[in-house]
């Protein structure tokens, strides 16, 4: 039902014509809002959900120190490999773990056999697939183009149609087939980012690996996956939520809505872009309207309370802005009215 929908919206240009009417701060404040909630999730799992040191060797809190000390001392090395190291430690101890154990399989080659499921429709799955809809179309497909333009200023972004293009289809074709719900969501793209990946060709090899895995092993590779050390995975979320929540520090200055075309050309004859100075008052406006559209979707656990928080937000200013102008203009006549009637 959701990926029909963003189908809908992307094939009509609905999608394209949402970023032009929602505001940029609303956006930012959808992205941080984003990156604080992988924050505040990588954080409650690693206070509640790890054993002490004599229970489990290798899942507890000295291995979430050591592997925020390596995260902190190499977070201006970029290309410093923390991710994969980070996934060999863990894969080692996750092996260990499933080796020693009598109730978990050690991976073994289980060639994936398709088959279809159909899906039943009701109420509920008609609700909930609506309900879905605020979320996906705001956090995995527009976040997603922004997100992509402010971490790679010098390429062009994708587009929010093909993105949705993109969502829609891996859905509504493996749907069919078991697959659990796909999207492209800004923290997994902050998180690739953040761990090196910055061309087309990494997530393609990404993407292989994976194929790859299932295809010849299948659900063998639970238990493993299961057992893989939330200690490492929490501190891995905690980074790329932090990658994502620091594209708040561009809302005003480097933000897309902040550049005009200059009526300049640059030397090799294109036209170039001049960043807007914007004055105290309306950076505060911006940074009002992210912070009430942040607040709303970790408050309320909704990003689409925080996208009507946060949208209502920045009208009300525009209206303010808008009422006072005229306002003005009024006075401004009366007073030029005024000579003329003494006269």
């Amino acid at each position: 039902m959701t990926a029909g929908l963003v189908l809908f919206f992307s094939v009509t240009g609905l999608m394209r014509f949402l970023t032009t009417i929602i505001p940029v701060p609303v956006v930012k404040g959808i992205q941080f809002g984003a990156g604080l909630s992988l924050v505040i999730s990588a954080g409650s799992s690693l206070l509640h959900k790890l054993s002490p040191p004599w229970e489990q060797p290798f899942d507890n809190h000295v291995w979430v120190f050591a592997a925020f000390l390596l995260l902190i001392l190499t977070q201006r090395r970029t290309r410093f490999p923390f991710a994969l190291i980070m996934f060999v430690i863990g894969l080692a101890a996750a092996l260990i773990r499933v080796a020693v154990s009598r109730e978990m399989d050690m991976p073994r080659l289980h060639v994936w056999n398709p088959y279809v499921i159909l899906p039943r429709w009701s109420s509920e799955a008609i609700g909930l697939g609506i309900a879905q809809l605020p979320l996906t179309a705001l956090n995995s497909v527009i976040a997603v183009s922004v997100l992509a333009s402010d971490l790679l200023p010098t390429l062009p972004p994708p587009s929010v149609t093909a993105i949705g293009l993109s969502v829609a289809v891996m859905n509504l074709t493996g749907c069919w087939f078991g697959v659990m719900p796909v999207c492209h969501g800004s923290g997994g793209l902050a998180a690739q980012y953040r761990f090196g990946a910055r061309s087309g060709a990494s997530v393609i090899v990404l993407g292989l690996f994976k194929v790859v895995l299932g295809v010849l092993f299948g659900e063998s590779l639970l238990d493993l996956l299961q057992t893989f050390p939330r200690s490492l995975l929490g501190i891995m979320v905690l980074a790329s939520g932090l990658e994502l929540a620091r594209v708040g520090q561009s809302l005003n200055h480097g933000a897309s809505d902040l550049w005009d075309a200059s009526v300049e050309e640059d030397g090799s004859g294109r036209i170039g872009k001049r960043h807007r100075t914007i004055s105290d008052e309306e950076r505060t406006r911006r940074w009002n309207v992210m912070l009430i559209t942040t607040a709303g979707i970790l408050a309320f656990k909704n990003d689409a309370i925080g996208f009507i928080a946060g949208t209502l937000c920045h009208y009300a200013y525009r209206f303010t802005e808008w009422a006072k102008r005229r306002w003005c203009a009024r006075r401004l006549e009366s007073s030029e009215r005024t000579p003329l009637l003494h006269s």
